[in-house]
């Protein structure tokens, strides 16, 4: 009888090991990823994948070495460029991303369900009150990291302006940026310069005109109707308009088709263009051609004396995390450790903004004068992220290109697609 007990016992004791073996087996599965051992580290690999081009993608490059060196980590950089948003698409399709990546202003609206939340890291607190209502969803969810704050204007060349006897500070609407114009080609320089072959400097233009035309001005906009889903082409033809109008009265430059982001740059360090529609970081890149280089910013001019001069905010260079990314915890790392006020300083100022944390400073020199000057200016996001469905870009890409070009009903055939894309892609939201 003591024989079948022991024999009855033991049997007991070893299915309740199976069993303890098998809860464990479940509760391992289901627990949050670890950081690799350092023995292990040398094994991770991280993918990293950006849309910013040149000193921007520099800086990130930069401290993503940095990283390596401390952690023993590798990290592959790779920034395609213009190439980055079908890339990016290809990848959404196959869920396939990066570990890390750049969200290019559609960090909630486009890519929220592919990335990590970020309310609860370290660095969620500190992110900047400017920034915090650009990246969060309605509930408040939060998915990048933002290295900068992106608020952007007009830049200029400040010698072009004062030898061609222009004010900036009288520059209110589009008539005294035409006046402006009038001056300054006279003076035989190109009052703007676009580099039409890289595409996306030509939407640039229709996310800096647009809103004055359907956004800016609180009694005459289109706000409610282009988040209700009607788009009125007759408005879109007004920003067509106005790149007709520059065209045919020679603001633009003669090569604006075959020039290129670089040769805007080189014009604004060389005084050989007055204006360009970007961001503050191509003052960063003209000064890495002439470090002496008198370089200004401005709002953006409205379109009637009604309304006053507006800035866009965005998001600049903001880092996600894939949310099913195999080195998850590694990624993880990684983002917390571009955080660090040392490491986000350099990405800052490299992009020419304020560090997108409260607390973190940037070395933007006299740029920094600008923000303070036009600080109780107006924001409005990007026209493109806030008011068109997801797509829009390349149409507005290619319909400007199209006006460019001096293609006959060029502005009346750019309402009516914008209209006709608006509607199929509102209808897909």
């Amino acid at each position: 009888m003591k024989k079948i007990l022991s024999v009855f016992l033991a049997g007991i004791l070893a299915a309740t090991m199976l069993a303890g073996c098998a809860q464990g087996g479940t509760a391992s599965s289901q627990a949050p990823s670890k950081a690799p051992s350092d023995a292990s580290k040398k094994d991770v690999k991280l993918t990293f994948m950006t849309n910013v081009v040149g000193e921007q993608a520099s800086a990130l490059e930069k401290v993503l070495k940095d990283f390596e060196k401390e952690t023993g980590y590798t990290v592959e950089f790779s920034a395609p460029g213009k190439s980055y948003e079908e890339l990016m698409k290809t990848k959404m399709s196959s869920n396939e991303l990066p570990d890390l990546f750049t969200t290019h202003g559609w960090s909630v609206a486009r890519y929220s369900e592919y990335l990590e939340p970020v309310n609860d890291m370290p660095f969620a607190k500190d992110i900047s009150s400017q920034m915090k209502p650009v990246i969060s969803d309605k509930q408040g969810k939060m998915y990048v990291l933002p290295m900068d704050s992106d608020i952007a204007g007009i830049v200029y060349n400040v010698d072009v302006l004062n030898d061609a006897g222009v004010r900036v500070y009288d520059i209110k609407t589009w008539a005294d940026f035409e006046a402006a114009c009038e001056k300054i080609k006279a003076k035989g320089v190109s009052p703007i310069h676009m580099g039409g072959k890289d595409s996306w400097t030509i939407g640039q233009f229709g996310d800096w005109v647009a809103p004055s035309i359907f956004v800016t001005d609180e009694k005459n906009n289109k706000r409610a109707d282009l988040k209700a889903g009607k788009f009125d082409p007759k408005t879109w033809e007004k920003v067509a308009g106005l790149m007709d109008k520059w065209t045919k009265a020679g603001y633009f430059n003669k090569d604006v088709l075959t020039s290129d982001y670089n040769s805007d740059v080189e014009a604004l360090a060389n005084k050989k263009a007055a204006f360009e529609f970007y961001g503050n970081s191509t003052i960063v890149d003209a000064r890495k051609i002439n470090k002496d280089a008198n370089l200004g910013m401005m709002p953006i001019p409205s379109n009637s004396p009604d309304d006053k001069p507006s800035l866009i905010a965005g998001e600049r260079i903001a880092v996600g995390v894939w949310k099913d990314s195999p080195q998850k915890a590694a990624a993880i790392e990684l983002l917390n450790y571009l955080a660090k006020p040392e490491v986000m300083s350099q990405v800052a100022t490299a992009s020419g903004n304020p560090a997108g944390l409260n607390g973190v400073d940037s070395n933007i020199g006299d740029i920094k004068t600008y923000y303070e000057k036009y600080k109780d200016v107006k924001t409005f996001p990007y026209f493109d992220r806030e008011y068109l469905p997801s797509g829009m870009w390349d149409v507005m890409c290619s319909t400007g290109a199209d006006i460019l070009a001096g293609k006959d009903n060029a502005v009346v055939n750019a309402g009516k697609i914008m209209q006709q894309n608006f509607n199929d892609k509102f209808s897909q939201k």
